[in-house]
């Protein structure tokens, strides 16, 4: 006989759990007691907010490819926790949030700290479950992995009433889960292949997730071997290697221009585990919706995502894994668009050579120098703001998961990702790419990296504003500037209060010594980057948005 919570721990630990992430809650004392015994196979992050343990749950599943585990409490966590939810959503990342609730003798009484769970996670997830029988645990646990792990991967949660987490059960525990994978129907290859062989300006398009390291590479040695051009989708950057010849561009906010025209002029665009999103397609207007001038197949897991914005002259419903196996082989020849794939890789080459910017420090040259200095396998985590344009444009991803960043433009996300990144990896090199406004909405979250001995390399760029808003103002408003100014603190004494090394740099050349000492530190840093308040975008200043806005007149 065991108690819910010892039933629910080892149902997490057999599916392979290895840490979970959250803020304590007397709502699932149970779980915790149960965690105890099973500490030596899932360690519990205690963390400072539920928002900072949700986007570290996120960010593990991204790491991982495996669902990330967040523990909350009842309304006040459960609420809190809702920004990483949707970034789970948005970005496609398996999650599985467990959530304490008011005992079931209570409900609908609007008792302490009590929320319908279905109602407040319900348009966020893929599933709300409540487990109200302490021997249904194992069920619903397996219910919520193959949930969260099948088609399109996303968030899962399952609540937990107090008084069934407390009474006791002898049910058997349930096998690891396996997820389901979509495969391409047959004659998919075939049709592909056509398609093919009738294109003279085709692009490949790479994104979404539940990808693996094997099918990263056979697709590269497939399109290579064709000679076809790739981009990745926004913020997926990480899916192909940025060396190859292969290789131009992303598709994201401020698009290299010449890679825009060429995705508008392509005859052909295959799409390969991305939605096509809002910013992946410059406001569906790279690919016009519902059908898009350019003959469209596309690739997902989630039958439900094809045909949802746009008609695909060929849908395929496959896992991405599965997909890659089918590739017509031998990989076409690429006779007929060698030229233009050799084109697309010399604007991207010209590109992302650092452009200078106002003031004495030029971030295109920094994230240039950490490109070329960083190990390959580095872990690159970024938040959401303009100061990661630069991170975007600049830094060339080598290989597999080193890319954290949001899908979902969620502010405070890189310096809870990193966290989490160097907890789960720390053998690897991780770097925070922050903005001021940004780091500080889960700059808590400094205080679980110094408990649990983690050493990321926190990076935040400080120009004294909300960046993007700013821009956006004076854009529409120029001169009408409110809410957009902020009074920082010292960054770097910030992190140096939690035990952390902590620098300041106001000049380029002053970077380089800094993270060399930042490294050798072997524990938190933060290097605080002053850049001038002109420099808002890599391609223009605060100044010349203005200009440009004051001439325009506005109703």
């Amino acid at each position: 006989m065991r108690h819910g919570g010892k039933i629910l721990a080892e149902a997490l630990a057999g599916h392979g759990v290895r840490f979970a992430f959250g803020v304590p809650g007397e709502s699932y004392l149970p779980l915790l007691d149960g965690l105890h015994d099973v500490r030596d196979r899932v360690c519990f992050v205690t963390c400072r907010h539920e928002g900072g343990a949700a986007y570290m749950a996120e960010a593990y599943a991204k790491l991982t490819g495996e669902p990330g585990v967040l523990c909350v409490t009842r309304a006040p966590g459960a609420a809190n926790s809702l920004v990483g939810v949707f970034t789970a959503l948005q970005d496609s990342s398996p999650m599985i949030v467990l959530v304490g609730q008011v005992p079931s003798t209570t409900v609908d009484r609007e008792a302490f700290q009590e929320v319908d769970c279905r109602q407040l996670y319900g348009p966020l997830v893929k599933w709300v479950g409540q487990i109200d029988r302490v021997e249904r645990i194992p069920e619903y646990v397996s219910r919520a992995f193959h949930t969260a792990t099948a088609g399109r991967p996303g968030p899962v949660v399952l609540v937990l009433p107090e008084d069934m987490l407390v009474r006791e059960s002898a049910v058997a525990d349930v096998p690891h889960y396996r997820p389901a994978r979509a495969a391409p129907a047959p004659g998919d290859a075939a049709e592909l292949t056509k398609l093919l062989h009738e294109s003279s300006r085709p692009i490949v398009v790479l994104g979404g997730s539940a990808w693996t390291p094997e099918a990263i590479a056979t697709i590269r040695a497939w399109a290579e071997g064709a000679e076809l051009p790739v981009v990745c989708a926004f913020r997926r950057q990480d899916r192909f290697d940025n060396r190859s010849s292969s290789y131009v561009g992303d598709l994201g906010f401020a698009v290299n221009p010449k890679l825009a025209e060429r995705v508008r002029r392509a005859d052909l665009v295959v799409a390969v585990g991305a939605r096509l999103g809002q910013v992946t397609t410059a406001g569906y207007a790279l690919l016009k919706a519902p059908v898009p001038d350019q003959v469209l197949v596309h690739v997902h897991p989630d039958p439900e995502e094809l045909g949802r914005v746009y008609s695909p002259h060929l849908a395929i419903n496959s896992g991405v894994a599965a997909f890659v196996e089918a590739l017509p082989r031998p990989a076409p020849s690429g006779a007929r668009w060698s030229e233009w794939t050799r084109a697309a890789r010399a604007d991207y080459t010209s590109w992302i050579e650092p452009q200078p910017m106002p003031g004495r420090v030029q971030l295109g040259e920094i994230v240039r120098w950490l490109s070329d200095t960083l190990p390959e396998d580095a872990i690159v985590a970024s938040g959401a703001g303009n100061f990661a344009l630069w991170l975007h444009r600049h830094f060339v991803h080598k290989r597999f998961r080193t890319q954290l960043a949001p899908i979902s433009g969620s502010m405070g996300y890189g310096v809870t990702a990193a966290v989490s990144a160097a907890i789960t990896e720390p053998r690897r090199v991780v770097v925070g790419w922050l903005g001021d406004g940004d780091f500080l909405m889960n700059g808590q979250e400094l205080a679980t990296a110094a408990q649990y001995d983690a050493a990321p390399i926190l990076l935040v760029v400080n120009n004294a504003m909300y960046g993007t808003i700013r821009m956006h103002q004076e854009r529409t408003y120029p001169d009408r500037v409110v809410g957009t100014s902020l009074k920082n603190p010292d960054f770097a004494a910030y992190a140096r209060a939690f035990g952390g090394h902590g620098e300041t740099v106001e000049d380029t050349r002053d970077f380089a010594p800094a993270f060399e000492r930042a490294r050798a530190a072997k524990r938190l840093a933060l290097i605080e980057i002053r850049i001038d308040p002109e420099a808002i975008l890599p391609n223009a200043t605060l100044s010349g948005l203005r200009g440009s806005a004051r001439q325009t007149p506005t109703s």
